[in-house]
């Protein structure tokens, strides 16, 4: 997903006749949609500048040792898969790309590419037929049937024992990645696995922070993450190296005890209005908005906010322990020093 946008002035706070609108989103398609080319090709002097700035990111990946071990957790879950590739790429891929290799592969990208517009704003619905509907660069874009997948659990090979992986770095920390698998195909499943999520690892008041930080004091940070698009949740702890054992265990005995319905209606409660809390703020930010409904669009359905605050309200305890129990570690993934 390529994410391309402007903000501007509204047109209300400025002179009367000016056509902010109309001057950024035409500015916006200018750069998306008819790039500066030299010879059907880019300018040579921006593709090796901008190698330069890849080659940067990428040896800067190691700099953050959370993310680094949460992204080699996911390379390693996938990897014979697409999404096991690091999204920058590689150093070693970098020297091949040229100025007219680059320019074929945005050709095939616009072409063929699922596109949608986002607009937000106070903004009269003759402005957006002027300057999106009648926008000449637009009207240049053929019509395409999309190629974009969602992909699934499905993409996850299936495997007895959880691979445990070991890496090392100069690091004062140990940074513990377990990913999980979510077999689960209930109706609602997304809303009934993201309210376990909750009362697993996501918020403060959770099964994770309270037993492995709080009660065992083994980490200094502790948390999971939902990704939906996969079906996934991860299990990230930053511990003192010794830990590593007794964290695991500690973690194991949390991730059962949800499984045997150990946990009270207050924690449901505490999960639930975590939640609703997050969706309700999505109002109060607008690329906030635009990535719910974004969201929506790729995963081709429609939940409008107060139908997903129902959906959470309606989920029970029952609906947590059959999620507790499809959840299976595939791998535990250590970085220490």
């Amino acid at each position: 997903i390529i994410k391309c946008y402007v903000e501007m002035v509204n047109d209300k706070f400025l002179p009367k006749g000016e056509n902010n609108f109309g001057t950024g989103t035409n500015l916006l398609f200018e750069i998306v949609f008819d790039p500066f080319i030299i010879n059907n090709a880019f300018k040579e002097e921006y593709i090796i500048s901008e190698k330069e700035n890849l080659k940067k990111i990428i040896n800067a990946k190691k700099d953050n040792k959370d993310r680094y071990a949460y992204e080699r957790c996911i390379e390693e879950m996938y990897k014979s898969k697409t999404y096991g590739l690091y999204k920058y790429g590689f150093i070693e891929d970098i020297e091949k790309i040229s100025n007219k290799s680059l320019y074929q592969n945005y050709l095939d990208l616009i072409s063929c590419a699922k596109i949608d517009i986002f607009i937000s704003g106070d903004i009269e619905d003759h402005k957006i037929v002027d300057n999106i509907y009648n926008n000449t660069i637009i009207d240049k874009l053929e019509q395409r049937k999309d190629k974009h997948v969602i992909n699934s659990i499905e993409n996850v090979d299936a495997q007895v024992e959880p691979k445990k992986i070991e890496e090392k770095l100069e690091v004062t920390q140990g940074k513990l990645v377990i990913g999980t698998d979510v077999v689960f195909n209930e109706e609602d499943a997304k809303y009934k696995i993201s309210l376990y999520n909750v009362i697993l690892g996501e918020s403060a008041t959770s099964k994770l922070f309270q037993n492995v930080r709080e009660k065992e004091g083994l980490a200094y940070t502790t948390r999971s993450n939902y990704v939906r698009q996969k079906a996934n949740i991860y299990i990230r702890c930053g511990i003192e190296i010794k830990n590593y054992e007794k964290t695991i265990e500690v973690i194991k005995k949390q991730l059962q005890e949800i499984k045997n319905g150990n946990f009270t209606n207050e924690e449901i409660q505490n999960a639930k209005e975590y939640i609703i809390s997050s969706i309700r703020n999505v109002k109060e930010e607008q690329d906030t908005q635009i990535s719910y409904y974004f969201g929506q669009e790729i995963a081709n359905e429609f939940t409008t906010l107060e139908e997903y605050e129902e959906k959470i309200n309606n989920i029970t305890k029952e609906d947590i322990k059959k999620v507790a129990n499809k959840v299976r570690i595939n791998t535990i993934y250590f970085l220490k020093n």
